[in-house]
């Protein structure tokens, strides 16, 4: 496995990848505008979006790093396949995008959880790693 910046090679795997992940979440898969148009969302503002490929260069992960004002930053679109969890793609994932927030500097990592029955592992991942909440919906850490 390795994580690569987005390539619009990957456009119909991530999408593809994305819906499939939020499929076994039980949730109606549908599709968010960014992943649509990943240059306008993220590489044309300064912002990143990556991708973890398998040996056979297929996506089984992403993630996505708005660079925010005030020192902060926003996590976006993290999903791993649904049947490669708990094999640290995720924790991976989530380490280049904090690293890219600190050196472009960044003190605090925001992310939106969304619903609380479905999204219940992103609660327990980011808590995991030092995300503290700051509402019901929304965590954040330190960087």
């Amino acid at each position: 496995m390795k994580i690569i910046k987005y390539e619009n090679q990957y456009r119909d795997d991530t999408i593809f990848m994305v819906l499939e992940a939020k499929n076994a979440l039980g949730r109606v898969p549908t599709l968010n505008n960014d992943l649509l148009d990943l240059d306008g969302y993220y590489f044309n503002k300064g912002d990143m979006f990556w991708i973890a490929v398998d040996d056979n260069d297929r996506v089984i992960g992403c993630v996505g790093c708005n660079l925010l004002f005030d020192g902060e930053a926003s996590l976006h679109r993290l999903y791993i396949k649904y049947n490669l969890k708990q094999q640290g793609i995720g924790t991976k994932l989530l380490t280049i995008a904090e690293d890219f927030a600190k050196n472009n500097g960044r003190k605090m990592m925001k992310v939106h959880l969304g619903d609380k029955t479905t999204y219940f592992e992103s609660r327990q991942f980011y808590s995991k790693h030092g995300y503290s909440y700051t509402d019901e919906d929304h965590m954040v850490k330190a960087l």
